[in-house]
């Protein structure tokens, strides 16, 4: 079976079916800017009984009902796993429950999330089963193994590992916000750098649970030979890359890289920005120059993923900080990036404030934070360009350190 033919279920593996769903026109991901799509992925495991892992987003639940329909009658389907509770994967769950009398298999912190959503749909009337890590459902000929994964992202996360054919459903670790007709890594080029980005706005702040996740991999022996996400394609040829990957984000690892964030008034905070991004260059360091109203916050975290150290510069506006800079703090505070240095710029006119601020945010953010930042009256003439200079051969430097 083609994995262009987007109308129709594809066949991953021997009675294992992709029957989700195509957002070709999704650009948004509660505050993550997906320029490319996504995928919502639902999976359908057919032995002598069947069982579909997670459903679709609500709106596209005809879809996956259409796929479901190329392989069974839906009112046949004797099991439904839900890895997730969050709505892009359980958002058609009531609809499908319209359709069949299937059993749910559910994280005990699952229940109360899953009731909480559908109880109007009847929801405490629902055949449920709690499972946890190394709970095993028999389905003839076809075996699934539960492993909680709490807090990746959610309290009720779970992946579900499929024994005889090695395929591990891996829910939103692994994922890639990108629309596809292909389903497949080898099929559709790079798409690493996707990984990046969705683990960089989505995982960062869990990393302590995914090793502890990828610890109890090793533990039970769990070897997939395809990783089948929520989102996106699926890993089979590089595999390896993408656990790996996984693993130096998880663990914080950095290179010799700098980010230079920032917005401008009247170009002042900008002259600044490109004078301290010249001289990290000087030094030998990799840096990148990224205006706020230019970059989505999702491209700029996952910048972040990798580099040692960075500079935020807002000019002061009304005694406090520019609100684009205001918005990416606030962003940042919520994904906890490990190990990273930084140092607050800006401008200001009579009255000044932004650097403090800029401060105060970043170490509430549990950066490390080079003090005191550099702050600028209206304009950078010579001798403040030269402390600029300055300052990015300090960024330089810390970033050759780590």
């Amino acid at each position: 079976m083609s994995t262009e033919e987007t109308d129709g279920a594809i066949e991953l593996s021997s009675g294992v079916y992709w029957v989700g769903a195509i957002d070709w026109n999704g650009r948004d991901f509660h505050g993550f800017t997906t320029p490319g799509g996504t995928t919502y992925n639902s999976y359908l495991i057919v032995g002598e009984k069947t069982a579909l892992i997670d459903t679709v987003k609500s709106p596209f639940a005809g879809e996956m009902l259409r796929r479901i329909s190329q392989i069974i009658d839906p009112s046949k389907l004797d099991y439904i796993v839900v890895n997730h509770m969050e709505l892009d994967h359980s958002g058609s769950l009531a609809e499908l429950k319209k359709q069949t009398d299937a059993k749910i298999l559910i994280t005990k912190r699952g229940v109360d999330i899953l009731n909480g959503y559908f109880r109007d749909s009847g929801s405490e009337n629902w055949d449920l089963e709690v499972v946890k890590t190394g709970d095993q459902l028999d389905l003839g000929k076809k075996t699934l193994m539960f492993l909680e994964a709490t807090m990746l992202h959610w309290p009720d996360s779970m992946e579900t590992f499929l024994k005889e054919d090695r395929i591990l459903f891996s829910n939103d670790g692994f994922g890639q916000h990108i629309a596809t007709s292909k389903r497949y890594d080898f099929e559709v080029g790079d798409v690493l750098p996707d990984a990046a980005e969705y683990y960089a706005n989505i995982l960062m702040p869990f990393h302590m649970p995914l090793l502890r996740y990828l610890g109890v991999l090793n533990e039970l022996g769990i070897e997939p030979v395809q990783i089948a996400p929520s989102h996106g394609i699926i890993w089979k040829r590089d595999l390896q890359k993408i656990l790996k990957a996984y693993g130096s984000w998880a663990n914080g690892e950095v290179r010799e890289k700098v980010l230079v964030i920032y917005d401008t008034m009247w170009g002042s905070t900008e002259a600044m920005a490109n004078e301290i991004v010249e001289a990290v260059r000087a030094a030998g360091v990799e840096v990148k120059l990224l205006h706020l109203r230019k970059n989505t916050r999702s491209h700029i975290m996952k910048e972040m993923l990798d580099a040692a150290a960075f500079a935020v510069g807002s000019p002061t506006l009304n005694n406090g900080i520019f609100p684009t800079v205001g918005d990416f703090l606030v962003y940042l505070k919520g994904l906890r990036p490990q190990k990273k240095t930084a140092v607050a710029f800006g401008s200001y006119g009579w009255g000044g404030g932004a650097v403090k601020i800029v401060e105060q945010e970043l170490k509430s953010s549990g950066i490390e934070v080079i003090e005191p930042g550099l702050q600028v009256r209206y304009r950078p003439y010579e001798k403040e360009l030269e402390m600029c200079r300055k300052l990015g051969e300090q960024l330089a430097a810390v970033a050759k350190k780590k």
